[in-house]
Parts: C-alpha cells; structure tokens; sequence
C-alpha cells in the first residue's frame, strides 16, 4: 500500500486570512435516498455522528457528516478509517438500495482561517455570509470549479477536486492578499 499525500503537500499562505491545505483525510461519498432503512446507523457506524439535516454539516473530533444533496452525503474522517467506515455502512445498509465510495485521493481539502476568512471565500463564491448558519454546508461554485466549504471554529474548510487544488490554492490565496501585496 502507498502512503497517503495531500493534492498540494501541506501547502500554506499567509494574508490577510490564512490558507492552508489539510489531509490527507479520509472521505467517503454515500449515496441513499434519506429514508431507506439503516441510513442513520450506516452514518452513526461510520463517523459517530448523526444524519446530517439538510443542508448541514455534524462535526466533532475530527469526523464529520455532511449534506450535499437529497441522496448524497459526506463522510469525513482520518484516512487510515475508510475501510473499517466502508464495512460498517456495508453491515448497517445491507439489503438496501445505496451506493458507498471511498473518495479520500479525489479531493482536496483546505482551511480558511482568520478573523477576515469569510472575505476570502465571498470574493469567490456567490454567498451571503451573514445567512450562512453555523452548520450550514454550502455546494457551491468557487470561481470557475465546483466547491463545497463549512465555517468551523474561526473560519472555513472548503473542499474541491484534486484535480483543482492547485488551481483553488491560486484562488484563495490571491483573495487573501492585502491591496499592497498585490502590487
């Protein structure tokens, strides 16, 4: 087995926000109607948190539980835990209609923090910031890719494809410039 690396190495930034690229995390993309049988258990069994409401995120310790669609949710957890979270969804979900995917190499994580992060993500997403709710999960587009972020402590984790890190580190960092830095 490979050892796991993050899209960009850990790659950070300092502005006026600070950016950093976190992982490598586990990440498991479930898909299930919200009422087939077992579906709360799969996610309990999982991650240890509860069925996200829409639209949310639950978080604690390191895992978390997310929202992204009416038959789509976010598992989020330490990388070395995908195949003992893929067997206890497997065990909790059998017999029923679902689809479990580890996606932990397909995507690219990073954190927004600072007292300023939301003007970072808002100069590339078109968000109101002052309705985004404390557990409330955006999807969203982050300029010209496909984004999803969360606010968490002071300020956000935002997750994109791998294929895009590069691109989104470009994106959050120029927005987290100063006017000087700029120049």
């Amino acid at each position: 087995m490979s050892n796991a690396v993050s899209a960009l190495g850990n790659a950070t930034f300092e502005g006026f926000a600070k950016i950093r690229e976190i992982g490598p995390l586990g990440m498991i993309t479930l898909r299930a109607k919200p009422d087939v049988i077992g579906l709360a258990q799969a996610i309990k069994d999982a991650v240890g948190l509860k069925l996200p409401a829409l639209r949310e995120i639950e978080a604690a310790g390191g895992k978390a539980a997310g929202w992204m669609g009416p038959d789509e949710y976010l598992l989020i957890l330490p990388y070395d835990e995908t195949a003992a979270a893929m067997a206890a969804i497997d065990k909790a979900l059998a017999g029923q209609h679902y689809l479990a995917v580890v996606v932990s190499d397909a995507r690219a994580v990073f954190r927004v923090e600072g007292a300023k992060a939301d003007q970072v993500i808002s100069k590339l997403a078109p968000v109101d910031f002052a309705k985004l709710g404390p557990k409330e999960l955006r999807r969203t587009r982050t300029a010209q890719v496909a984004a999803a972020f969360w606010r968490e402590d002071e300020g956000y984790t935002l997750v994109c494809f791998r294929s895009v890190a590069s691109y989104v580190m470009g994106l959050l960092s120029h927005s987290a410039m100063s006017g000087s830095e700029l120049s």
